[in-house]
């Protein structure tokens, strides 16, 4: 087996496993919000959310010149964030198929602290909530369940462009944001990695 990551943009998470376990991991940027990255993450890896990441990949880039793997929960936002900085210019990106659940299903390494629901799950909750309660309504309020006939189709939305409206909401609620990443900080310790 090869321990070099392959010139794909995507690998699956026995390749960064083995490089970690040989001391020669790449660079591996956590994309997921601050709440996400607390409750598991990768050992070594650095939180820089896709919103930060976006806002300062300028800044970024000079301190990405080796090998860098995008790690997201599913591989979504880490794919957007490939995206993201390949506009930028950098090339030496791959995403981390499946994730950080693929990378626990392995039987890889996690760092954990409290544990939160992940952004997906926290989607499905709000979404069939809402749909729920308007079907509900519906019963006595005329037209009540055309809002979740809208939920549904921003769901399916979501599906068809990989993004999501109320993912992104959901974010931004104090349970998820955390403390934010300070792009001084992340850049600082970036620099001083070996």
């Amino acid at each position: 087996m090869s321990t070099a990551p392959t010139p794909t943009s995507s690998l699956t998470s026995a390749v960064p496993h083995q490089l970690v376990q040989e001391g020669r991991a790449p660079r591996l940027l956590d994309v997921r919000t601050p709440g996400e990255f607390r409750t598991a993450h990768i050992p070594g890896s650095y939180n820089v959310p896709l919103s930060t990441l976006r806002e300062h990949r300028a800044e970024l880039l000079a301190h990405l010149d080796e090998d860098v793997v995008l790690v997201c929960r599913s591989g979504q936002r880490a794919a957007q964030a490939e995206k993201a900085l390949s506009e930028a210019g950098l090339s030496n990106l791959r995403v981390l198929e499946g994730g950080i659940v693929a990378w626990e299903t392995a039987g890889a390494p996690v760092n954990r602290g409290p544990e939160r629901w992940d952004m997906e799950r926290q989607v499905r909750l709000v979404a069939g909530s809402i749909v729920l309660a308007t079907g509900l309504v519906g019963v006595l309020v005329p037209g009540a369940h055309l809002i979740g006939t809208a939920v549904g189709a921003g769901l399916t939305y979501a599906a068809l462009s990989n993004s999501c409206a109320m993912g992104v909401l959901l974010s931004k609620l104090p349970y998820n944001r955390g403390p934010r990443p300070d792009i001084r900080t992340v850049i600082a310790e970036l620099r001083s990695a070996p």
